[in-house]
């Protein structure tokens, strides 16, 4: 009897073994051929991070998830706080734990270009290849523009940082000579202090100076300093240029500083660029966004053609509401992580990388286009549009 209670715990010892063996299996199968795609924006307060999320969704969802033998899982991090602006110790975290994870094969993002300035570095040392719909400070692949920039990126040597959009290199100047067109002879520039906006206002200034047009300040204000907003507007109002120009995103004290400027009944003409065009700027200021001038690399949902409108339609009977242009990019971004996965037919970064990379021809929104040897789209051009009826409406396309 005792022999037999001894080999039936023997059996159930070996049963248990083997099935936890072949749990193990199934699971390291399923590992093998999940290739995960980090997403990092602000997803919360006054950002257009869900926006960027849905449009790169779409692409994923369309694929079923699923590239060859290889099931997609598209995992969406936020790097901002409960206001919109994103945070350094999170960007920072969020990539550390991307490159950790040995499933990761592709990081989006970021929205902003401080908090690509974060993960740039540390995704390159890991050879992970980074995709952003949103980064346009130049110094992040360009050299000219900040000391150092953009070598400190990429410790590597090796670009591994590449975007769908163009960059302020050609949206800051353009913005000015369009404001030259308007007839501007003064401008008063005011900027967030972070990256992206300080870095297309200063380029807005270059250009307004080279043609004519007086800058009568330029000066930095904080969402989070009302005092700042107070007195730069009080300035303003004193100043009366015939435009204020606006550099930053809607999170970084857009909203209040558009508002009191509206209060104070400041007849002069506003322009901004892309990073207040979006729904949460103008759903926040309401009729006081009405008659702002925005640039932007890309066309409003309302003048999409051909295949550009069929994905706007598609994304209003899925949200309820048009994309904006950080969605329209995320879009076409998640589609060129897909053809490249596709050409890479492995799992391996440095491949995956490769690919994107090699990326050529690519037929999108705005035409075709390649990743130049910067990581920069071919396909520049730039955008005036209006704020009018609640949303972004297409004016022109603006020469560079």
């Amino acid at each position: 009897m005792q022999n037999k209670k001894v080999i039936f715990g023997l059996i159930v010892i070996i049963v248990i073994m083997g099935l936890a063996l072949l749990f193990t299996n199934i699971k390291n199968f399923s590992t093998r051929n999940t290739i995960k795609i980090i997403s990092s924006v602000p997803m919360r307060g006054a950002t257009v991070g869900q926006s960027m999320y849905n449009g790169t969704d779409m692409a994923f969802e369309e694929i079923g998830y699923q590239i060859g033998k290889f099931k997609i899982e598209f995992i969406p991090k936020d790097d901002g706080d409960e206001t919109g602006k994103w945070q350094t110790y999170l960007e920072r975290n969020i990539a550390t734990e991307a490159v950790n994870d040995p499933d990761v094969m592709v990081y989006m993002g970021t929205y902003n270009s401080g908090a690509a300035k974060i993960s740039i570095p540390i995704t390159n040392r890991a050879g992970l290849v980074q995709v952003s719909a949103a980064n346009t400070w130049p110094g992040l692949t360009l050299p000219g523009y900040l000391p150092g920039e953009p070598g400190i990126f990429y410790p590597t040597n090796k670009r591994t940082f590449f975007r769908v959009c163009p960059n302020d290199a050609v949206q800051g100047p353009v913005g000015a000579m369009w404001a030259k067109e308007m007839g501007v002879k003064k401008v008063y520039i005011v900027d967030d202090g972070d990256a992206y906006g300080k870095g297309i206002a200063t380029l807005f200034e270059k250009k307004a100076r080279e043609i004519g047009i007086t800058v009568v300040a330029h000066t930095s204000i904080s969402a989070i300093d009302a005092l700042s907003i107070d007195e730069t507007v009080f300035d303003i109002k004193k100043q009366n240029p015939d435009l204020i120009y606006f550099g930053g995103v809607t999170a970084n004290g857009a909203i209040p500083f558009v508002t009191r400027v509206r209060k104070n009944n400041i007849p002069s003409k506003i322009m901004g660029p892309d990073g207040i065009g979006d729904e949460s700027f103008i759903n926040n200021v309401g009729k006081d966004a009405e008659g702002i001038f925005i640039t932007s690399g890309g066309l409003a949902a309302d003048a999409m053609t051909g295949k550009g409108k069929d994905f706007v339609d598609a994304y209003k009977a899925k949200y309820g509401k048009d994309p904006d242009i950080y969605g329209i990019y995320t879009y076409e971004a998640g589609k060129v992580v897909i053809e490249a996965i596709k050409k890479a037919g492995v799992k391996d970064r440095a491949k995956i990388l490769e690919e994107i990379s090699r990326t050529e021809n690519f037929t999108g929104f705005f035409g075709t286009w390649s990743f130049d040897t910067y990581g920069d789209t071919t396909k520049a051009f730039m955008v005036a549009n209006i704020i009018q009826n609640g949303k972004v409406e297409f004016i022109k396309i603006l020469q560079n």
